[in-house]
């Protein structure tokens, strides 16, 4: 099955990334409009950041579960549903705490469709297609761009200023607006994948459920969508997987599916990724690369807008230089996918200086209040910073043995969201004291996560998966 040509059931998968990352700018975007119609402090409204990833983090544990249980096509249109639905939601948000609880409901569908399209795109993308896991990094900035734009149109004419009126609803539709144009986005992707493209179910997931039938069914759909030919029948395909075995599993309940799930984390699957010393070494640094930078990611991003408005003399300003920030991003993606075949940089070198690079400007960005300056910082650590979680992408999925690839992949993906949960958390109590901490302690974190890249053992350009 692996060489039937299946890409045509991966134009989704950049709905993942886009969508990821124009929920988690879009948020960061609302914080200070926000923070003037509630009344709430500056430190206090990255609360809303927080709920945000409190819905991240349920979502991608629930829906990767649910995913195994209902289906990956079920699952694959559910979140996305949540998503929009509640992205329209929160433009309506009544008070402080209603909006807050609107984003983490958001949260539950964005968080989804990490996990869901992730395993959807994999089992359906041929292993000699894998590189498309660094050429998606792609959309990650372009999200950000179109969050930004929409914010830059929107923010500056459509806020209120707390110097000179009291703010309110009324005048202060600027971010409504954005959230609403966002959550229209984000159910006009559903509508498209529902209504306009059909998704073919897994045929992994058909196999783990016994449905033999529906397995062959959905190979010969995607081969027939390729205009290509599949020699793959439900007699060839017993005979490769034997009855037996897939009878038994067509028997497996929803507990014992929760229990088969769990135990990916088991000392069984965790044992292999430390089967040697230098796989052991690489998957210990990973881990902690994926947990240091998912802290210190935030702890700059989450908060820009507010860190652009100390140095910026007017709301329009802010949200222009945002949207420049994220054009600049845009290249650092494409850059990344050429840099790491290059002999004697490949993926370790383009991910370590790259991450050296953006935790230096991290530092630079509070050496000065000229905002000229803060803002070639900005988009320099933009360009540099995609290029960094591009490979790191990419690399980690490459690097760890095939059997326990996602019990590696899954555990460091817990733990940026754990450290992510953090970050606003550092934010609010270490910037109270000194408001730029949070950028030193992002700066720290990611210089910490160069120096562990440093000592990777493994290189896998040109190399195939283990």
């Amino acid at each position: 099955m692996s060489r039937l040509p299946f890409p045509s059931q991966s134009y989704r998968e950049p709905q993942l990334t886009l969508l990821s990352s124009l929920w988690l700018q879009g948020v960061a975007l609302t914080l200070t409009p926000i923070q003037y119609e509630f009344g709430v402090s500056e430190s206090n409204v990255r609360f809303t950041t927080c709920a945000l990833f409190l819905g991240l983090c349920i979502g991608a544990s629930f829906w990767g579960i649910a995913s195994d249980i209902v289906g990956r096509r079920l699952a694959f249109n559910c979140t996305l549903f949540l998503a929009g639905v509640f992205g329209l939601a929160s433009g309506g948000g009544p008070n402080w705490i209603g909006t807050c609880a609107l984003f983490s409901c958001l949260g539950l569908g964005v968080g989804g469709n990490l996990p869901v399209d992730g395993a959807t795109f994999l089992e359906f993308l041929p292993c000699e297609s894998g590189n498309y896991l660094t050429m998606l990094s792609i959309f990650w900035p372009v999200g950000q761009l179109i969050g930004s734009l929409f914010a830059w149109a929107y923010i500056p004419f459509f806020s209120c200023d707390p110097k000179v009126e009291t703010c309110t609803k009324e005048n202060n539709m600027g971010w409504r607006y954005l959230v609403l144009t966002l959550g229209a986005l984000t159910f006009a992707m559903f509508c498209a994948r529902f209504f306009f493209f059909h998704l073919y179910e897994s045929p992994k997931y058909l196999l783990s459920r016994g449905r033999q039938d529906e397995a062959v069914a959905s190979v010969h759909g995607v081969a027939y969508r390729n205009k290509a030919k599949t020699w793959l029948t439900t007699e060839i395909l017993n005979e490769i997987g034997g009855i037996a075995e897939t009878k038994e599993e067509e028997k497996l309940s929803v507990v014992e599916i929760i229990k088969r799930f769990l135990s990916k984390f088991s000392m069984e699957r965790i044992g292999p990724l430390f089967a040697n010393k230098r796989l052991g070494f690489t998957t210990v640094i990973l881990w902690f690369c994926w947990a240091t930078i998912g802290m210190g990611y935030p702890l700059f991003n989450a908060f820009l807008p507010q860190y652009l408005g100390n140095t910026s003399s007017s709301t329009y300003i802010t949200y222009r230089n945002y949207a420049i920030t994220s054009v600049i991003g845009v290249p650092g993606s494409i850059l990344a996918c050429y840099t790491v075949e290059i002999k004697y940089i490949g993926r370790k070198g383009t991910m370590a200086i790259s991450t050296m690079i953006t935790g230096i400007l991290l530092f630079c960005f509070t050496a000065s209040t000229d905002s000229n300056v803060v803002l070639a910082c900005t988009c320099l650590e933009a360009f540099f910073q995609n290029i960094m979680y591009g490979v790191l992408y990419a690399y980690t999925p490459e690097v760890f043995p095939a059997p326990n690839r996602g019990t590696g992949t899954g555990i460091a993906s817990c733990l940026n969201r754990i450290t992510g949960l953090c970050a606003p958390l550092v934010a609010i109590y270490g910037g109270s004291a000194n408001p730029t901490a949070p950028i030193y302690a992002s700066g720290g974190l990611i210089l910490a996560a160069f120096v562990a890249m440093v000592f990777l053992p493994i290189e896998t350009r040109g190399r195939q998966a283990i």
